[in-house]
C-alpha cells in the first residue's frame, strides 16, 4: 500500500511545479464532481466534460443543499429514496443499504451496481463489501453542497464497476463566503445534534471550507443507551490558478450507530396478502432486538484469544481520508488529476438471522423435553419464569445470533488522471479525453459469532435468559447458548486478509455541432486479487468448534463445549486476475431551445470481490478462479429519452432496458446465486413552479424478470424478490420569504419477500413533513417529521412464506420520528 501510494503520488508531483508557476485567475470547476454555479443545470457527474442537461445524452438527477435540509434525512440510506430510479432499502440505519437503479437486482445486500463517491472518487471500490458499505463511511451535513446522480449510461465507462449509476457526493468549497450552526433535538426519540461550516476566502486566490457535526442519542429507535455517538469534521482549502485550481482536502469521522436488524411481526391471511401487525410488547417500527441489559459480548477474537466486545458499538466507523485535486490548462489540455487514501476500519456488532420461537418449545428445543427458563440478568435476574407462554405478553424467546465483525481494515487509495481537449472542427466542438484509473482496496476482517438466548421485549429492556435441562444442568452460561453460531453448526466463522487492484485506461469522444451532440467512451479493466482467507467453511478437516474456558472458573459449562476458533494455520489463499470491456455510444438532439431528447447503449460490468469466497468459485488449493466468468458480472443497457425545461417546468421521461448477470451470496443463508436478469421500464422526472407554490415529482415503471437461474432453475421466469412495480416520489411545497411548508411523499407498489414469489409484500406511502420558518434574518427553525403518518413500511422480509408460527421476519423503515432545528447563518 505505501508503495502504491508513492507511484499514485507521482502525477501530482509532475502537475505541482506547473500549478505553483502560475499566476491567479477566478477559479475553474473540476471536469467532474464540480460545484455549479447558483442556477446553473450542468452534468458534471460520470461525464467527461461539464455541459447543459439538454445537450448530454445521460439519465441525470441532483439534489441541492435547501432540498437535502427539507427532507431532514436520518442516513444516507433515506436521502437517496427522494431521487428517481433509485430502490433504496434504508432500513438497516445509518449504513450497509442496499441499493439499486433501474431493474438491476438486489440479489444479496449493497449497492453491487452503483457507485458512491466523495467529491469525484468511490468511498469503497464495491459497494457490496460485507459488513460495511459506502454509505457507513458517508454523513449528510453542512458540509454536503449537493449529491449528483447519473443513471446508466457513461457511468459504465467514467469509473470502474458501477454500470447502474453512479451517485456523487459533492462538498461545499468555500466559493460562498459564510456559515451556519444548526442545532437539532429530538422531540418524540432521543438524540441531540450540533452541525457547523464555514467558508471564505484568505485571499484573492485561496479560499477553505470546514465543517462538520457531533451528536449523541439512542436514536430513531429505542436501544436502551445511546447507541448513537460521534461526528465528523471535513476540511479543504482552494489554490485558484490560471485555467485551473489546485484543492488539499481532508476528512476525519469517528461515529457509531446501530444496525437495525430483522425484527419480528404478527402475521396473518394469506401469502399473497398478508396482514402484518406489530406483536404486544414489541413494535416492530419502534424497537430493536438490542438491550442495555446485552451489552457485553464474550467471543475469541481473530486471533483465538478470549475477548470482551461492546454490543454498543454497532455499526461503528473510523475514517480518516486526505486527498488532492488539480485542474491545469497545458497546452489547449485541460488536466485533471484526484488523489485520496483513506484509512477505514469499524465494526458490525449487532443480532443477525436471529430465530423466534414460542417460549417454551424453545426451551425444550434448545435445552431438551422439560427444560426451564429464568432471567440470566436485569431486573429480575434468577427469577424463574413459571408460565413460558405469557412472557411478556407475547410468549416469545428470540434464539440470539449475534455478530461481531471486526472491520479491521477496509484502506483504500485512488487515483484518477485525465486530460481533455476542445477542437473546433467542421464548424463544432469536438471534445476528446483520456485518461488511467488506479485503485487499491484492502478487506480485512473478523466474522465472529455468540448464540445468545434473550426475551422479546421493547424499550430497550430485554434481558437474557437462562436454560436449565430436566436433570437441573445449566445448558447456557449467563444467556449464552454457545459462543459459536450454533443455530448454522458453528459455521460462518470466517475471516479473510485480500487485497484487489483495480485498473482502468478510458477515453472518450464527443461532437457537437448545431442542435446534435453525438459521442461515445470506452474502458478496459484489469485487476487482481491476492491474500489468504480463513474458516472451517472451506473444509479439508479444517475445525472451527472446540470447548473452551471463556469465563475463566476451570469449568468446560455445556455452552463452552461450542466454542468457534478460526483454523489460523490452515489459510486457503486467494489469487486470480480479471479484466473487462466497457463502452457506451450516445446520441443526444436539441428540437428547440427547451427540448431535446437522446438515446444510449451500454455495456459495463461489476468485478466481483469478497463475495465470490468462501464458494466453490475460488480454488482453496492455489486461489485460481474455478468459474472464470463469475470474476465479473456483466450489464448491457438502453435508453431513450425527452428532456423539456423553461424557466417555471422541467420534465424528463427516459424508457430503459437492462441485462445482468449476478454472481453472489445471499447473506441470510449463505447459498450461492448465479443468474441473469432482464429489466425495462420508464421513468419520469420533473418539477412546476408557479408563484410561491412549487411541485417536484419523479416515478419510475419497472418489468423485471429472472432469465436464467444455475443453481435454482425453478425461480427463472420470476420477479427478482423486492423489486416494484413502480415507485415513486413527489414533494409539493409552498415557500415565501419567511417560511415555506411542504411533505416529501415516498411510495412503493407490493413485491415479493424472496425468489420464488411467494410471500408478497405489501406497497406503502410514507409521507415526511417539513416547516421552515424564519422569524428574523439569518434565524431559521425547522420542524420536521419522517413517517409522519408512522406506516409500516416493509423493505424486506427474510421468510420465504408466512412460517407456522405467524411470526415472519421484517425489515421496516424508522416509524414516525419529530425533531426541531434551529439554524444560524453568518
Amino acid at each position: 500500500m505505501k508503495n502504491y501510494l508513492l507511484v499514485a503520488a507521482a502525477p501530482i508531483a509532475l502537475l505541482a511545479p506547473v500549478a505553483a508557476s502560475a499566476a491567479p485567475k477566478s477559479p475553474a470547476g473540476p471536469v467532474i464532481a464540480a460545484q455549479a454555479p447558483q442556477g446553473a443545470d450542468i452534468v458534471t457527474t460520470g461525464v467527461a466534460k461539464g455541459r447543459d442537461r439538454l445537450d448530454s445524452a445521460t439519465s441525470t438527477s441532483s439534489l441541492r443543499e435547501s432540498e437535502i435540509r427539507k427532507l431532514a434525512p436520518s442516513s444516507v440510506g433515506d436521502l437517496l429514496r427522494d431521487i428517481p430510479g433509485i430502490r433504496s432499502e434504508a432500513s438497516t440505519g445509518e449504513g450497509s443499504v442496499s441499493l439499486s437503479i433501474r431493474g438491476l437486482p438486489i440479489a444479496s445486500s449493497g449497492a453491487k451496481f452503483v457507485q458512491l463517491q466523495e467529491d469525484g472518487l468511490p468511498v469503497l471500490e464495491f459497494g457490496d463489501i460485507q459488513g460495511a458499505g459506502a454509505d457507513n463511511f458517508l454523513r449528510v451535513d453542512l458540509n454536503l453542497s449537493q449529491v449528483s446522480v447519473i443513471r446508466g449510461g457513461s457511468a459504465s465507462t467514467f469509473a470502474s464497476n458501477s454500470p447502474g449509476g453512479i451517485i456523487n457526493f459533492v462538498s461545499k468549497t468555500g466559493e460562498v463566503e459564510g456559515g451556519a450552526v444548526a442545532v437539532t433535538a429530538g422531540l418524540d426519540f432521543n438524540q441531540y445534534r450540533t452541525d457547523f461550516d464555514y467558508g471564505a476566502r484568505l485571499t484573492d486566490s485561496v479560499r477553505f471550507h470546514v465543517g462538520g457535526f457531533y451528536r449523541q442519542g439512542e436514536g430513531p429507535r429505542r436501544t436502551g443507551y445511546d447507541a448513537q455517538k460521534g461526528g465528523q469534521i471535513k476540511a479543504n482549502v482552494t489554490k485558484e490558478l490560471t485555467g485551473g485550481y489546485i484543492r488539499l482536502y481532508g476528512k476525519y469521522l469517528d461515529d457509531r450507530t446501530p444496525f437495525y436488524e430483522a425484527v419480528p411481526f404478527r402475521a396473518t391471511g394469506t401469502n399473497a396478502d398478508p396482514k402484518v401487525t406489530t406483536l404486544p410488547g414489541f413494535d416492530g417500527v419502534k424497537d430493536t432486538l438490542l438491550s442495555r441489559n446485552i451489552r457485553s459480548n464474550l467471543v475469541l477474537d481473530g486471533n483465538n484469544n478470549v475477548t470482551v466486545n461492546d454490543v454498543a458499538e454497532g455499526q461503528s466507523v473510523k475514517a480518516a481520508s486526505l486527498g488532492l485535486e488539480a485542474q491545469i490548462d497545458l497546452n489547449g489540455w485541460t488536466v485533471t488529476e484526484r488523489f485520496r487514501f483513506s484509512d477505514l476500519s469499524g465494526t458490525l456488532v449487532s443480532p443477525f438471522t436471529s430465530a423466534y420461537l414460542p417460549a417454551a418449545v424453545g426451551a425444550q428445543s434448545l435445552g431438551g423435553a422439560g427444560a426451564t427458563l429464568s432471567y440470566a440478568n436485569g431486573p429480575r435476574a434468577g427469577q424463574v419464569i413459571a408460565d413460558p407462554s405469557t412472557l411478556n405478553g407475547n410468549g416469545l424467546l428470540v434464539a440470539l445470533n449475534m455478530l461481531d465483525l471486526r472491520l479491521n481494515s477496509y484502506d483504500n487509495v485512488t487515483n484518477d488522471l485525465r486530460a481533455s481537449r476542445v477542437w473546433q472542427l467542421g464548424g463544432g466542438d469536438l471534445t476528446t479525453t483520456a485518461g488511467f484509473y488506479a485503485a487499491r482496496q484492502t478487506i480485512d476482517r473478523d466474522a465472529l459469532w455468540t448464540t445468545f438466548v434473550s426475551e422479546l421485549r421493547g424499550d430497550g429492556e430485554a434481558a437474557l435468559l437462562n436454560i436449565t435441562d430436566r436433570a437441573g444442568r445449566a445448558v447456557t452460561q449467563d444467556g449464552a447458548y454457545a459462543y459459536n453460531l450454533a443455530l448454522a453448526r458453528g459455521t460462518r466463522r470466517r475471516s479473510l486478509r485480500v487485497d484487489y487492484a483495480v485498473n482502468a485506461p478510458f477515453a472518450s469522444v464527443n461532437y457537437h455541432i448545431g442542435r446534435v451532440a453525438i459521442g461515445g467512451s470506452i474502458r478496459y479493466d484489469y485487476g487482481n486479487a491476492e491474500g489468504r482467507i480463513f474458516g472451517s467453511d472451506l473444509g479439508g478437516g479444517r475445525v472451527g468448534t472446540v470447548a473452551r474456558d471463556m469465563n475463566g472458573d476451570s469449568v468446560i459449562s455445556i455452552a463452552e463445549q461450542k466454542v468457534g476458533v478460526t483454523p489460523l494455520s490452515a489459510p486457503a489463499p486467494v489469487d486470480y486476475k480479471y479484466d473487462y470491456l466497457s463502452y457506451s455510444a450516445g446520441i443526444n438532439f436539441r428540437i428547440a431551445d427547451p427540448l431535446a431528447v437522446f438515446a444510449r447503449y451500454s455495456r459495463g460490468a461489476r468485478a466481483n470481490a469478497d463475495r465470490i469466497l468462501f464458494s466453490n468459485i475460488v480454488s482453496t488449493t492455489d486461489g485460481s478462479l474455478l468459474i472464470p466468468s463469475a470474476a465479473f458480472d456483466p450489464v448491457k443497457q438502453a435508453e431513450a429519452g425527452v428532456k423539456y425545461r423553461r424557466a417555471d417546468l422541467t420534465l424528463n421521461l427516459t424508457g430503459f432496458w437492462a441485462k445482468a448477470q449476478d454472481t453472489n451470496v445471499d447473506p441470510v443463508t449463505s447459498g450461492l446465486i448465479a443468474r441473469d436478469y432482464e429489466a425495462f421500464g420508464l421513468e419520469f422526472e420533473g418539477g412546476y413552479r408557479r408563484g410561491v407554490f412549487s411541485l417536484t415529482a419523479g416515478g419510475t415503471y419497472t418489468d423485471a424478470e429472472i432469465v436464467r437461474d444455475r443453481i435454482n432453475p425453478a425461480v427463472a421466469g420470476n420477479i427478482p424478490r423486492h423489486q416494484a412495480k413502480f415507485i415513486f416520489q413527489t414533494t409539493p411545497q409552498i415557500v415565501t420569504e419567511r417560511f415555506a411548508v411542504g411533505a416529501v411523499l415516498i411510495g412503493t407498489t407490493g413485491s415479493f419477500a424472496q425468489d420464488d414469489n411467494v410471500l408478497r409484500m405489501p406497497g406503502f406511502v410514507t409521507t415526511n413533513a417539513f416547516l421552515q420558518f424564519r422569524p428574523v434574518p439569518r434565524l431559521e427553525l425547522t420542524l420536521n417529521a419522517s413517517n409522519l403518518f408512522n406506516v409500516k413500511a416493509f423493505n424486506a422480509f427474510d421468510d420465504a412464506s408466512i412460517p407456522a408460527t405467524g411470526i415472519v421476519r421484517g425489515r421496516p423503515l424508522n416509524g414516525r420520528n419529530t425533531s426541531l432545528t434551529a439554524r444560524l447563518d453568518f
